[in-house]
């Protein structure tokens, strides 16, 4: 692998997303790519981080079409607008905001693993890991329990769009008319849901986006739809997927797995390099705003930056035993939830969902594998298991 410094542009195709648990992992092409017309690919960890902690440079305004009709707030808003949002957000997702619905996530888990706990089987991606960080907002936003399938099936009408027979959408035009669609099935309801908040405000997150003030200031109503159309797709989904990795991960390498059974103490070090390793979101992109060396590259105004965060995260010039899985790592400065102005506002909350999960799963459910015949499906996109069967 090419010197840090130089290694802007070097592209490691980290992951084979079609291949199983653990090949994926294995390093399929290495090459130093230069600067094409309009599109430059950031993967090592210098070149990461000088792209992630310079927005100015590297904007992150226009770029998700998902359905939304104006930018997801505070992801596709750069300074100094995003300072503002980020000053009114970051406390209702602080620690210990966390600390005060750590016991409604433990008993949402409790929730989902009673439902099969018994049966020796599960099929872990659409049984646990797709529905309990649904049902983790709703709890937050003070919603029932009969609300999730509403949720996941807005969540999945932007990232997995179908067609009539089932079948995820493929055709980018049918995408996106499912998507705009969806997108403003999606404002409408929270806009119902608004309502009824400023008329009979309740102790949740939705009340406190309409009563939070910074410098006296409140946020406007579009504004409030835009925060919770991101965190409709973006919140929810992540979670899902890293879970779906976590576990697949543990069902095949025991001794990982038997460690956090017999230390949970070892889970928050647990959490951290999984996030490191598997890295479900592996890219966001950026866009240069003007002329600019990056790591001894030239980067033109207006070109596309694709920035790999999962090759940054096993890139050896951070961690010189990049491809161990150490639960044991004292320093793990991983980039799984971004960097600089625009890092996960909800990490802390994924943090506590992934954290909870795992203590409360293996005092349960401290033995299992793969079922016997599966062949993981790794997904496009956001990193993430389709079909993990689990057996116990």
């Amino acid at each position: 692998m090419a010197d840090a410094n130089e290694g802007a542009l070097l592209f490691t195709d980290m992951f084979d997303l079609r291949a199983p648990q653990p090949r994926y992992r294995r390093m399929v092409a290495e090459r130093v790519l230069e600067p094409q017309p309009g599109f430059v690919v950031a993967a090592s960890r210098a070149a990461v981080d000088d792209v992630l902690r310079d927005p100015a440079t590297f904007s992150s305004e226009g770029f998700l079409d998902l359905g939304n009709t104006r930018p997801l707030i505070p992801l596709s808003v750069d300074p100094p607008r995003h300072v503002k949002y980020r000053k009114i957000l970051d406390p209702l997702f602080a620690p210990k905001q966390m600390d005060a619905a750590e016991a409604d996530i433990t008993a949402r888990v409790n929730h989902f693993i009673d439902a099969f706990a018994d049966r020796g089987h599960c099929n872990f991606t659409d049984e646990f890991a797709t529905p309990f960080p649904s049902s983790v907002f709703l709890g937050l936003m003070g919603l029932p329990w009969e609300e999730l399938d509403t949720f996941l099936r807005l969540k999945d009408g932007i990232l997995r769009p179908r067609g009539a027979d089932g079948a995820i959408l493929l055709d980018p035009e049918q995408r996106a008319a499912v998507a705009r669609a969806t997108g403003e099935e999606i404002y409408a309801y929270f806009d119902q849901v608004l309502d009824r908040r400023a008329a009979h405000p309740e102790d949740d997150i939705l009340t406190r986006f309409l009563t939070t003030e910074i410098d006296g200031e409140r946020l406007t109503r579009e504004e409030i739809l835009d925060i919770c159309f991101l965190f409709l797709i973006a919140g929810l989904d992540t979670v899902t997927d890293s879970l779906t990795c976590f576990y697949a991960f543990l069902a095949q390498h025991p001794s990982h797995r038997e460690a956090v059974v017999a230390d949970p103490s070892v889970i928050p070090n647990a959490v951290e390099e999984l996030l490191r390793w598997e890295s479900p979101v592996p890219g966001v992109p950026r866009m240069a705003t003007r002329d600019v060396p990056l790591c001894g590259h030239a980067v033109a105004k207006g070109s596309f930056v694709s920035v790999s965060v999962g090759a940054a995260n096993v890139d050896p010039a951070e961690f010189p035993d990049a491809f161990e899985v150490r639960f044991d790592r004292d320093v793990n400065r991983h980039l799984a939830f971004g960097g600089g102005v625009h890092r996960c506002l909800g990490s802390h909350l994924a943090r506590r969902e992934l954290r909870v999960t795992l203590r409360e799963w293996h005092k349960r459910i401290p033995e299992y594998e793969l079922a016997p015949g599966v062949e993981l499906e790794y997904m496009p996109g956001l990193r993430s298991v389709d079909n993990l069967e689990l057996v116990w």
